[in-house]
């Protein structure tokens, strides 16, 4: 489907840090959502998980946009937001997650399946509850190493099972837009600019082919 199919749809974007800086996600998606017609509300919080998306919490930064307006960036005041509360004031026709990175613990040695599980789950279980169409977008590749200590084996681990545990959501599988280490990384987890833009515009595409958008183009 072509990305007309983003016309005139609500999406409220919640994510993490890839949401949360001058130049990242929360410019490049959201100008591309934006060009194509679509109505957004982009909010991104460092270092949250999907849990933390269910109740108000403090994070170290975070981002907020709406629509054509500038992003405004926040430091220690900002926070998550309870996501019905997010829902019922946006009235979105479908929610986009973007959340991976946060959540693959790079720097264990054993990946926390059942926290990582129990956590998704809520926050799928709480986006269902309000009848509201949803995407989850996963992780990209990164460069091996870094702050973050962020390695193939653990994004790919990472992606899989995001894949298969965030129905009813649909995926959104990054790893497929780039080979490892294509997109250069400020800190091996982070993109510069360039990398953000070439992130948004294959999520801003694979989102106009999802069952999600295309049933509420459709409606």
């Amino acid at each position: 489907m072509s990305l007309s199919a983003l016309a005139g749809l609500s999406l409220l974007i919640l994510g993490e840090s890839h949401l949360a800086a001058t130049g990242s996600l929360i410019e490049a998606l959201h100008d591309d959502l934006v060009k194509q017609g679509a109505q957004v509300h982009s909010i991104g919080a460092c270092g949250a998980g999907a849990q933390d998306w269910l109740a108000k919490k403090k994070v170290d930064c975070g981002g907020d946009r709406v629509g054509k307006g500038k992003a405004v960036i926040r430091g220690a005041d900002a926070t998550t937001f309870p996501i019905g509360e997010l829902i019922a004031a946006d009235k979105p026709d479908v929610v986009v997650v973007i959340i991976g990175d946060t959540m693959a613990a790079y720097d264990k040695s054993a990946f926390p399946k059942t926290w990582a599980w129990q956590s998704v789950t809520a926050l799928t279980r709480a986006i269902s509850a309000t009848r509201t169409r949803c995407v989850w977008v996963g992780p990209p590749w990164g460069k091996a190493g870094g702050r973050y200590n962020k390695n193939d084996e653990r994004v790919r681990l990472m992606s899989t099972f995001l894949a298969t545990n965030v129905a009813p959501c649909d995926y959104v599988d990054s790893l497929k837009f780039s080979k490892p280490g294509e997109w250069k990384t400020t800190d091996g987890q982070h993109f510069t600019v360039a990398g953000y833009k070439a992130w948004g515009a294959a999520i801003t595409q694979a989102l106009a082919n999802t069952p999600a958008v295309k049933e509420a183009h459709a409606k």
